[in-house]
């Protein structure tokens, strides 16, 4: 599990070690951190490795989840050029592990493919519309890239891949300034900050709890060899940023005052992900609202406090 002790690949590694499997957590601790995975630690099968993707990597395994990157405009803005790396140094040298091993391998790709959408929802036959040379685009286009790398993987060498495309996911163990809506916004809120909203507020995301997505790429990773995906991960109910702010100050008691900042450049204005694929090939579809959701966020906010 490359990036197993981010906030995704820390609640992977919990299911996984839940089945019964046995659990190689690797990763640099950029963004991911020990305490997620401290809980682990005492179980027989769980192993944590410090290793930065962009290595080559070498361990016997019999699947990888490869997760790594830094997936917040914050940490992955801060350092660009090492960003680009690990989606696309890191896939070469996974899918090289991969390849040697016969094992079976899945990308952790995202809705960031798809760029600010002219199609909505998005579909995963829709290209998207990605700016190549933007802030954004050490994240957006190392992705694309890598999934690139994994489908020719797949026809030159027969490899075993599975490819999911990971809309706006949020949970406990977020990083509480990881500069996502989500985490900011609660963050803000518990503090009795002004809540930060980017533009008019009248952009849209659909948000995804942790727990639904790891059903899905735990589906996907099952999945026989003939489904190789992309396949969209995530929640298809919509709101925008003024309705997520006005729940989040609702279900946090909050005094905090909305103000308005300017708009991130690139910055998608809609974020909604078509999921008929997973629903008929992995029988998957989220089962947490929103604001059951953002209950147990809040709560593990407030715990950090």
């Amino acid at each position: 599990m490359t990036g197993g002790a981010g906030f995704l690949g820390s609640h992977l590694c919990e299911r996984l070690l839940g089945r019964g499997e046995d659990v190689l957590s690797v990763d640099n601790y950029f963004t991911g951190t020990k305490g997620n995975v401290a809980h682990l630690a005492a179980n027989p099968r769980f192993e944590a490795m410090r290793h930065d993707v962009t290595f080559p990597l070498y361990v016997e395994v019999d699947r990888i989840f490869n997760l790594a990157c830094p997936a917040s405009p914050i940490h992955y803005q801060h350092d660009p050029v090492q960003t680009t790396k690990t989606s696309v140094h890191g896939a070469i040298n996974m899918l090289g592990l991969a390849k040697r091993l016969k094992a079976r391998i899945l990308q952790a790709s995202t809705s960031e493919v798809y760029g600010d959408p002219e199609v909505h929802p998005q579909p995963e036959g829709y290209w998207g519309h990605v700016n190549p040379i933007g802030f954004r685009s050490c994240y957006d286009e190392g992705k694309r890239c890598a999934e690139t790398l994994f489908f020719d993987y797949h026809r030159q060498h027969r490899l075993d891949i599975k490819v999911v495309r990971i809309f706006n996911t949020y949970g406990p163990r977020m990083h509480p300034k990881d500069g996502r809506v989500v985490s900011t916004f609660i963050v803000q809120a518990l503090a009795g900050d002004d809540i930060t909203l980017c533009g008019d507020g009248m952009q849209t995301r659909s948000f995804c709890y942790v727990d639904d997505l790891v059903d899905g790429l735990v589906a996907m990773m099952d999945t026989g060899p003939d489904f190789v995906g992309p396949v969209n991960l995530g929640n298809p109910t919509e709101i925008t940023m003024l309705a997520l702010a006005e729940e989040v100050l609702r279900l946090t008691s909050s005094k905090s005052r909305i103000v308005h900042v300017p708009l991130p450049s690139d910055d998608p204005r809609q974020r909604q992900p078509d999921i008929s694929l997973a629903g008929s090939r992995l029988g998957w579809a989220p089962r947490v609202s929103l604001r059951d959701g953002l209950v147990e966020t809040i709560r593990y906010f407030r715990d950090l406090r």
